[in-house]
């Protein structure tokens, strides 16, 4: 670990040290140590398989000792997130330590029958000391390591997202020009909303490859407007309908990341067909989750048109992955003529989200 690497300057701008208070985190940790106690009781064991009255001690006090620092660790999360790598290292470590120490201490006090006369056993302290220390060095090393290779792959998957997804697709920028060129002479200011709409798509592909998240109002607001410009080429053979949750009107995301999906489903769904169809697009939420589902006819007889789906759905997995600590999920399902596609992200309200 550099001296000169604070723990939050990085890209993520996260501590090193996994976030210790979440259940998953907590059941790890117990079941962890009471395999490091059962090791022990195994060793311990002298004329039987498992020393029974060492488990039974040695579980409570590792407990105890495992959960209490997670619990300070995580209270302490927001201060060890501006510290050096080295300096919250150390003061993990210290903390840990003083731990081990006062509830080694209270438990050799209560085994003594907590007699006001106490006499320590610092042999026993030393070595609890001594196996916390080594144990907490492995774990926030091999943590810092975890870190740093999670940093490297969001790394790799932010530049061959940007090389992706800074443009919009060229057959859409052909078709818009297309149906620029057509208004020109017949609506003039139907010509000139169709550049503007377009202007606003440009600039959202040209920020959608940074870190910055808009609200999913506002992508449906890029939406509508990509919609616009289709619908002039389209006809009446492209038909839409939103199902909208104000709940999830906040939800951050990144952007343009329903446009692409919205694409494919016109250009490999309602496009191919003579008659059209309808574009349906929906959102809902849970406690902890937000879901957008679209769905959008197919050739009954295409087999091959709705691979071109592939690339869009990969590069939207990839930019979602470098984005939500939580596992974001994008599905897709085909039932009969009818293609659907689910995105599924953690719950989270932003405060001041990128307008």
């Amino acid at each position: 670990m550099s001296a000169q690497t604070p723990a939050t300057e990085t890209e993520s701008g996260e501590l090193f040290i996994p976030d210790l208070c979440r259940m998953r985190a907590v059941l790890t940790m117990i079941i962890a140590t009471e395999l490091m106690v059962l090791l022990f009781a195994l060793v311990q064991a002298t004329d039987q398989w498992l020393a029974w009255d060492y488990l039974g001690l040695a579980s409570l006090l590792a407990q105890w000792i495992v959960l209490t620092s997670a619990a300070l660790i995580c209270a302490l999360r927001q201060i060890l997130a501006r510290l050096t790598a080295p300096l919250a290292t150390t003061a993990v470590l210290a903390l840990v330590l003083a731990d081990i120490t006062l509830f080694t201490l209270v438990a050799q006090w209560l085994i003594a029958g907590a007699s006001p006369i106490f006499l320590p056993d610092w042999q026993e302290l030393g070595r609890n000391l001594l196996i916390g220390g080594v144990i907490t060095l492995g774990l926030l090393r091999n943590f810092y390591i975890q870190h740093q290779w999670q940093l490297q792959k969001q790394a790799e998957l932010r530049a061959r997202v940007a090389a992706l997804q800074a443009r919009i697709q060229p057959h859409f920028l052909f078709n818009s020009m297309n149906t620029i060129a057509s208004l020109i002479a017949t609506d003039p200011q139907k010509a000139e909303d169709v550049v503007l709409d377009l202007s606003e798509l440009f600039r959202a592909s040209l920020r959608s490859a940074d870190d910055h998240l808009i609200p999913l109002k506002r992508e449906i607001e890029l939406c509508h407007q990509y919609l616009r410009i289709e619908s002039l080429r389209l006809g009446n053979r492209l038909q839409v309908q939103w199902d909208l949750d104000p709940d999830a009107e906040q939800q951050p995301l990144p952007p343009l990341t329903l446009q692409p999906l919205l694409e494919n489903a016109i250009y490999h769904g309602i496009q191919p067909l003579k008659g059209g169809g309808t574009l349906s697009i929906r959102t809902e939420t849970t406690r902890d989750w937000v879901y957008v589902l679209i769905h959008n006819p197919l050739p009954a007889a295409d087999s091959t048109r709705h691979q071109g789906h592939r690339i869009a759905l990969e590069n939207i997995r990839a930019r979602l992955a470098t984005v939500y600590a939580e596992p974001a999920i994008l599905k897709t399902s085909q039932q009969g003529t009818q293609f659907t596609v689910t995105l599924r992200l953690p719950r989270e309200l932003e405060e001041n989200p990128t307008p």
